[in-house]
């Protein structure tokens, strides 16, 4: 099922004018079952004592250790009596109006497609093991499904006003790249890193990216790389003060005001942030090259 791009510039003709499709698990051929499960066991024996609690939880509740790819509906079944939110299918990376409708109403879009077995250290593309194990269990938390739920209708909001960059980079380094302070250390929640078995390491472990704690505006100023690990990461209190800053700021204001401002480069550490790690950026510097943007 998987193939080279899933990037379209319009519904292809089985979809729905919401761009959803039929996720067709009766058609998972034995190998790519067998494909989740093996990205399954590695990441589900790597992540305790690294994974958020919020995180670990809903991998529980939400029963994704069962053997191959889930079904959407079960998994809709689970997820509705929790926080109301269900998984639709889509073929591919779907336009920004629409993903924002979908989400505003409490819909996760996945891939319905999964990667091939000489893919399972990176794909350019999320498929539905990114979507699903990286994504779906933060939304059994009722805090951060709220906080889903609110940056939708903010991103529908924000698609006239010109803001999707500042927007964008939010969702990068929180729902995508984000780390939580918890009583017994940092933890990572992002779905980029819980998802990537490299990535879950060195986003804790490696004394070469910065961990700065978390402000609303500097994260929406900030770059970001969408072709390597991370440079910076953002460390958030809690779901409850990511809810709230979402929920309590104007933002019509603050885009204005961040399109005055210069974007901060990727490694920058400015003379306000609250730095938990000063990274030696020794990863980037060897990797050498010009970042690839977002």
């Amino acid at each position: 099922m998987a193939t080279d791009t899933h990037t379209l510039d319009t519904p292809p003709p089985e979809a729905a004018p919401d761009w959803t499709i039929p996720q067709d698990w009766a058609h998972y051929t034995a190998a790519e079952h067998a494909t989740w499960d093996t990205l399954f066991a590695r990441q589900a024996k790597l992540l305790p004592g690294r994974a958020s609690e919020a995180y670990l939880r809903g991998l529980d509740v939400l029963k994704l250790s069962k053997p191959g790819i889930p079904d959407f509906a079960e998994l809709s079944d689970r997820l509705m009596k929790l926080t109301g939110w269900q998984v639709v299918a889509v073929p591919g990376l779907v336009p920004d109006d629409v993903f924002f409708d979908h989400m505003a109403n409490r819909r996760f879009v996945a891939g319905n497609f999964i990667r091939r077995p000489d893919q399972l250290d990176y794909l350019q593309e999320p498929d539905v093991f990114h979507d699903v194990f990286g994504h779906v269990p933060m939304l059994a938390d009722p805090v951060f499904a709220d906080y889903l739920a609110a940056y939708g209708r903010g991103g529908q909001r924000a698609l006239g006003m010109d803001a999707l960059k500042y927007l964008g980079r939010l969702y990068w380094y929180t729902v995508e790249f984000g780390l939580i302070q918890e009583p017994e250390g940092l933890r990572i929640y992002g779905s980029g890193i819980v998802s990537s078995y490299a990535e879950s390491q060195f986003a804790l472990d490696s004394d070469s990216p910065n961990r700065i704690g978390f402000d609303l505006a500097r994260v929406m100023r900030t770059e970001y790389r969408i072709d390597d690990f991370q440079q910076n990461y953002f460390v958030i209190p809690s779901f409850d003060e990511l809810l709230r800053l979402t929920v309590e700021t104007d933002f019509a204001p603050l885009y204005e005001a961040l399109k005055g401002q210069p974007d901060i480069r990727i490694a920058e550490i400015l003379p306000e942030d609250m730095v938990v790690t000063r990274g030696t950026q020794a990863y980037a510097t060897a990797k050498g090259g010009a970042a690839v943007l977002g």
